[in-house]
């Protein structure tokens, strides 16, 4: 009788942790965030729309190739992320959006996403495109015309990871020092609550 009534206490336990809403590691975005589609050429020069996205989980990082510090720290992140998330890998997109086109050529772009990870995406937006992108995820680059990135000289930009749902909507954001695992979670979860 004691091993009946302890087997189902542990059953009581488990069916009650089966129903614990599930706690994402990067700062969600609720409601999810309706984002405008577009299409920017890639690291190979075919276009790339986001909209041709959906039904997979999105990620999307600003940033630019001679970034000394935040940019190849997270590529490094995401290759681990891809790694760890084995097949599911397949319906999850990487995507880094230049904030230096003029230096960020097509080869310069395929060249350095290589080294981490051929399947990561290197999108090369015109400057029109790229002042509309910094207001639609506040990312605040307008201030980019009074640095001058040719002679070495570092841009500013944000540092977070923006993750898309398979609707295309924002859902997520990581920080820059967020634990690879707890991210490969939040894609996973993603993954799952299609």
């Amino acid at each position: 009788m004691q091993r009946l009534i302890v087997r189902l206490f542990a059953l009581l336990i488990l069916l009650s942790a089966c129903g614990t809403p599930y706690q994402y590691t990067g700062s969600v975005i609720e409601p999810p965030k309706p984002l405008t589609d577009w299409t920017i050429p890639d690291q190979h020069g075919q276009p790339f729309s986001l909209g041709d996205q959906r039904g997979k989980v999105m990620l999307l990082y600003f940033g630019y190739t001679n970034c000394p510090d935040f940019c190849p720290t997270m590529m490094g992140d995401w290759k681990q992320m891809r790694e760890q998330l084995g097949s599911d890998a397949e319906n999850v997109r990487f995507a880094m959006v230049s904030i230096d086109p003029e230096r960020d050529t097509e080869q310069v772009l395929a060249q350095y996403l290589q080294r981490f990870d051929p399947t990561f995406i290197g999108l090369r937006p015109t400057t029109e495109q790229l002042a509309s992108l910094s207001k639609e995820y506040g990312l605040g680059l307008q201030s980019h015309a009074s640095h001058d990135a040719a002679n070495g000289h570092e841009l500013p930009h944000g540092t977070y990871t923006y993750v898309l749902d398979q609707s295309g909507q924002l859902r997520l954001l990581f920080r820059s020092d967020a634990d690879v695992q707890g991210m490969t979670a939040d894609i996973q979860e993603l993954l799952r609550s299609r």
